[in-house]
Parts: structure tokens; C-alpha cells; sequence
């Protein structure tokens, strides 16, 4: 419970407000103890969420691994067609990435909770695939999306499906969407709830020692 409350205060400084009307849909808590995938230094990461009505997505919160004193900054997103897909529903930006520390894992990685703020609207029912890659820090170093391969996932649609740019299907990632009802500016229309599946992931990069075991995939 104090993860998610952490989480939306955060997002409320991200957005300024949350409506009312505001949903979370999670694919269950962070792990922060197995693995996680690079999403800078040229890797991306593709993940799912399915929504069986016209939501607008107001944030996305997903967990990180940074080096110890880094701390996350920006992160570009984008919403696909498919994994890795040339078809951009959105053609996404750059978001500035509010964190809050968790804890240190037995690897000596400070894990974060990771929030960004979103004003789309999705236009109806689907799945859709949210990429995210070049990841900046603030000391430059790797930054790393927290595996936890769905674990307490209660979203409709469970389990997501995840991709990694260079290596293929993976893991699923922890993260969670947040939405309100309706499309563009209506957040009141009786639409129902979106529901974002889970997602997980591997860390298939670099160990703490040195940039080019960083740049190499897989931590462990």
C-alpha cells in the first residue's frame, strides 16, 4: 500500500492533479531482487496493455534499477501497433521522470519507483504496445526496467506480452497505468475501464563494474 501511495503523490506532482475519476491498472508490485532490461544506451523495451474501452492514459509508473547516488530523469515513450512496431498510434516524446527510492537490492542497485505523466487517448478497444528507451540519468549510467514476470497481476487481459529490441520476446515487467474514462478532454463519458496487462523484464545488460560490462545486456 505505502508503494501506490508513494506512486500517486508523485503523479500528482507530475500532472499537477489527478482527476477524480482517475483508475490505476498494475500488473502487480516490484520485485527488485531477480533482473531487470536497459532501456538507454540503445536498447528499448516494448510492453502491453489491453483496453476494452476509449480511456485517456493521464501516467505511467514502472520501477527501475539505477546505480547507486544516480537517479532517473527522462525517459522517450512511444505508443506502438506491435512490438517494436513501425505503426505509431502516438508518436510519443520525451518525458521528464519523477522517482521516488524504495530501497537497495543485494546487487547494491537503488531501486526507484518511476513515474511519468501521459495526456493520450486511446481510441478504443485494443491492445497496444508502450516502448520506452533513451533513458537519462543524471551521472549518465545504464537504467534498468524491473523484472517481475507478471507476479500479482489482476488486470483483465493477464498475462502482457513484452519485447526487447535486441534480444526478442522477454519477461514481463512491473508497471502500472494510469487512466480516466472517456477520450480527449472527456473524462466523464460512461465508458468503463481500460485494463493494462502486466509486464516484466529481464536484465539482459551490464554489470555494476565498468561501462562495458554495462553495455553488455544481461546483469547476472
Amino acid at each position: 500500500m505505502k508503494p501506490r501511495i508513494a506512486a500517486l503523490t508523485i503523479l500528482c506532482l507530475a500532472l499537477a492533479a489527478i482527476p477524480a475519476s482517475a483508475q490505476v491498472y498494475e500488473n502487480g508490485p516490484v520485485n527488485g531482487t531477480v533482473d531487470a532490461w536497459t532501456i538507454n544506451f540503445g536498447y528499448s523495451v516494448s510492453d502491453t496493455f489491453s483496453s476494452t474501452y476509449a480511456a485517456k492514459i493521464i501516467g505511467f509508473d514502472f520501477y527501475t534499477w539505477v546505480f547507486p547516488g544516480d537517479k532517473p530523469l527522462t525517459v522517450d515513450w512511444s505508443l506502438l501497433s506491435s512490438e517494436m512496431g513501425r505503426t505509431h498510434y502516438y508518436g510519443g516524446g520525451t518525458a521528464k521522470v519523477v522517482d521516488s527510492f524504495i530501497s537497495s537490492n543485494q546487487f547494491g542497485y537503488e531501486i526507484e519507483d518511476s513515474v511519468f505523466g501521459l495526456d493520450v487517448a486511446l481510441p478504443g478497444a485494443g491492445i497496444y504496445w508502450l516502448n520506452l528507451q533513451n533513458a537519462a540519468t543524471a551521472q549518465g549510467d545504464p537504467l534498468f526496467w524491473d523484472k517481475n514476470s507478471g507476479a500479482g497481476c489482476d488486470s483483465i487481459g493477464c498475462p502482457s506480452q513484452a519485447f526487447e529490441n535486441s534480444f526478442g520476446t522477454i519477461p514481463l515487467e512491473a508497471y502500472a497505468v494510469y487512466t480516466v474514462c472517456g477520450a480527449g478532454n472527456d473524462n466523464t463519458a460512461d465508458c468503463g475501464p481500460p485494463a493494462p496487462e502486466p509486464s516484466s523484464i529481464m536484465l539482459f545488460g551490464s554489470g555494476i563494474v565498468g561501462l562495458a560490462g554495462v553495455l553488455r545486456r544481461k546483469l547476472f
